[in-house]
């Protein structure tokens, strides 16, 4: 992803009002932009959903199939996430084969998921037959960025989790599958949702803007369950002190609650 050179420019402004609390938007440092959820966009997913987060937004499309086992997971279903940055969402996007960034959102949006059992895919064994081979059920979440402001990590993981929600497995049964009758939701232990922050010198941002991103020192991005802090992705050549981990994760808690009730509405 290219950088424009007006980013460029307006970095030092966005730095230096941030060092002294002060946002582009008019945001206090720990607020989000306006968020809106909508699940079951996509009516031949198995479950979808689109997330509005400020000027950013993504869509998260799940199917679902029938297939084997890793040969490590014999009994276990099969989770594969997968974000495509559409060259419309944004000048810096180019077509292609997956860029680092696209690689990298797909990695933390799953890493959140696995780790707080969002899919539970552990009851996603089928059968197994007398060699001891298994059928599992395998489940693809696709995100497709549609516009890029900024914290494109929190927008998907938003999206999936809701798609996720929005999922009615379909039905299975003598080794056929029939994708029109549903038996039912995608099995899970949790909700998990993510909160970005952004560092600019000493200064610690929620939800950073594009124009933030550019600017950034480092960035970290934390996926919550009730009560618990369940993964964790930094980036950037910067550092955060302990007491600054300490502080974004009590705020990650409080975001989380608030995040999860959106997808209650």
């Amino acid at each position: 992803m290219t950088i424009n050179i007006l980013d460029e420019i307006k970095r030092d402004y966005v730095r230096d009002l941030a060092m002294h609390g002060g946002r582009t938007d008019g945001r206090a440092m720990d607020a989000f932009r306006p968020i809106s959820v909508e699940p079951g966009v996509i009516t031949s997913a198995e479950g979808s959903a689109r997330v509005k987060l400020g000027k950013s937004q993504v869509i998260a499309g799940i199917k679902l199939g029938v297939g084997s086992p890793f040969p490590d997971r014999p009994k276990e279903g099969v989770l594969s996430t997968n974000a495509e940055f559409l060259p419309l969402a944004s000048p810096s996007f180019e077509s292609g084969p997956p860029s680092e960034l696209s690689i990298e959102l797909a990695r933390v949006v799953d890493r959140g998921i696995r780790s707080a059992n969002a899919v539970d895919i552990a009851s996603l064994l089928i059968d197994e037959d007398t060699e001891g081979k298994s059928k599992v059920w395998a489940v693809y979440i696709d995100l497709y960025v549609l516009d890029h402001d900024g914290n494109l990590q929190d927008a998907a993981g938003l999206a999936a989790m809701s798609a996720i929600l929005n999922v009615q497995m379909p039905k299975y049964e003598d080794g056929k599958l029939t994708l029109e009758e549903k038996t039912g939701p995608l099995p899970s232990q949790a909700t998990a949702v993510s909160c970005t922050f952004g560092k600019i010198g000493n200064a610690i941002l929620v939800d950073p803007s594009y124009e933030e991103e550019v600017s950034l020192d480092a960035r970290i991005t934390m996926a919550t369950i009730p009560g618990h802090i369940c993964a964790c992705q930094k980036t950037g050549m910067g550092s955060f002190k302990l007491e600054e981990i300490d502080s974004c994760m009590q705020i990650a808690l409080k975001k989380g609650d608030e995040l999860r009730a959106l997808l209650k509405q």
